[in-house]
């Protein structure tokens, strides 16, 4: 039984157990955020197929993140979350999937739904198990917290399935997207599960270059165009870290059904620090059938 320890608890999230709760309780609370605890549905009745959430430090983004956990909450939960994030130190591979069978937080543990986890690897030929791609990359784990913060609430275990995509996969990024889509769609048809991207928008323009940019990626989103995010990012010089991400997450939430999706919440690191002029873009996006 191996474990995957905490890379960025302390720097991105609270360290300890009691803060880390106290914290995402005021993302969820706080100014900026949805303005109320989630209450959990029970309902297995669930519409949400996918998510789109930011990753950066919960002093600046956890409130935008929140306004994505409580429409999960809200809908009832998932028994699985496929979070798909940006590898932001290595171009390779194209997927990284973990290769062990626990992740941990200061919540407590986390386990890798192994089924899904052994699929996606068959299937996918350019998919590796990679502990070294994982080992100090914050886009999954911040994620974490969030969906154990709901598991506790609604006495239920949540397994994750936590994949990594390269840019190298930006070199025919079309084919991959279709590809990977109907990789994790199929790897994941007839199961309780929600496929989550992880992504920040604009990184370091004005406030009002950053909305104008961000709003055009979202657009393609809720408009689930996988392929229109992908031109209007290129086009438009959009620097949204987890682009591709969410576009295979658009591929497959589709393949599964999904009809429409809509943007929850946006802001960006302006709303927290005060400085308008270099900020963040963060934007919370359900995709439901």
């Amino acid at each position: 039984m191996t474990v995957r320890e905490p890379a960025v608890a302390g720097i991105f999230y609270a360290a300890s157990r009691s803060t880390l709760n106290e914290q995402i309780e005021t993302c969820f609370r706080g100014r900026g955020g949805p303005g109320e605890l989630p209450c959990a549905n029970p309902s297995r009745d669930r519409r949400i197929l996918g998510l789109v959430c930011p990753h950066a430090g919960y002093i600046y983004s956890g409130m935008i993140a929140a306004f994505s956990y409580a429409a999960l909450a809200k809908d009832g939960l998932p028994d699985v979350a496929v979070i798909l994030g940006p590898n932001h130190r290595s171009y390779l591979p194209e997927v990284a999937l973990t290769p062990d069978d626990i992740w941990e937080t200061p919540l407590g543990e986390i386990v890798i739904d192994s089924e899904i986890n052994d699929t996606i690897a068959s299937a996918y030929p350019n998919a590796e198990r990679s502990v070294l791609a994982h080992q100090e990359e914050h886009s999954l784990e911040v994620q974490l917290p969030f969906l154990q913060y709901l598991a506790g609430i609604a006495g239920k275990e949540i397994r994750i399935v936590p994949l990594l995509l390269g840019s190298a996969a930006m070199s025919d990024a079309s084919s991959f997207i279709e590809s990977l889509g109907e990789v994790l769609s199929s790897a994941v048809a007839g199961k309780n599960a929600v496929i989550i991207a992880s992504s920040d928008f604009t990184h370091y323009e004005s406030r009002e270059s950053a909305k104008v940019k961000d709003y055009r990626a979202i657009s393609s989103i809720v408009g689930m165009d996988e392929v229109g995010l992908l031109e209007n990012v290129r086009s438009f010089g959009i620097t949204m870290c987890g682009v591709l991400p969410a576009a295979v997450t658009i591929a497959a939430c589709k393949k599964l059904g999904a009809i429409a999706a809509e943007r929850i919440a946006y802001g960006n690191s302006g709303d927290v620090s005060g400085d308008y002029s270099q900020v963040v873009g963060y934007g919370a996006v359900k995709i439901y059938k």
